[in-house]
């Protein structure tokens, strides 16, 4: 398979690279972009640490991000690129933006807004999941590993 800049490989690995910003701060290493007509438009990752704010989730700021650059706080045309499942919380904003498409990496079994039964998205919102899983996964495996040994 051929990775093209237009292919939901390369805009997660993109998401990857904001995930290992986020590990290289000592936040928990969760990365997403937001991509509009092929072409990213939000970059971000976790900085719950660093802002001393629980709410500074890698989506929220993302979509922040986003809503800025576009000028419109609606994200219907645009795709959410995510390493980690969102919670309930940033799937609430995801609602509220009307995102078009929501592509993630790894499940989050524990918090992730498909532990509902009822629907946390827009009705219009598409979801994909478990594009580059592993890696996520693997990352997010070694930062809890990493601050268990200290």
């Amino acid at each position: 398979m051929t990775l093209t800049i237009s292919s939901d490989k390369f805009f997660m690995k993109e998401a990857l690279k904001e995930a290992h910003k986020a590990f290289e701060k000592d936040e928990v290493p969760v990365g997403a972009v937001v991509v509009c007509e092929n072409t990213i438009v939000a970059r971000a990752h976790n900085l719950t640490e660093t802002l001393n704010d629980v709410t500074a989730h890698a989506e929220m700021q993302a979509f922040t991000a986003a809503a800025n650059f576009l000028g419109g706080k609606y994200l219907k045309e645009c795709t959410l690129y995510v390493t980690l499942e969102p919670c309930l919380m940033c799937a609430g904003a995801a609602y509220w933006t009307q995102i078009g498409k929501i592509v993630y990496a790894a499940s989050d079994k524990k918090r992730g807004f498909s532990l509902l039964r009822a629907g946390v998205l827009h009705p219009v919102t598409k979801i994909k999941n478990g594009l580059l899983s592993d890696e996520s996964v693997q990352l997010l495996r070694e930062f809890f590993e990493k601050r268990r040994g200290s």
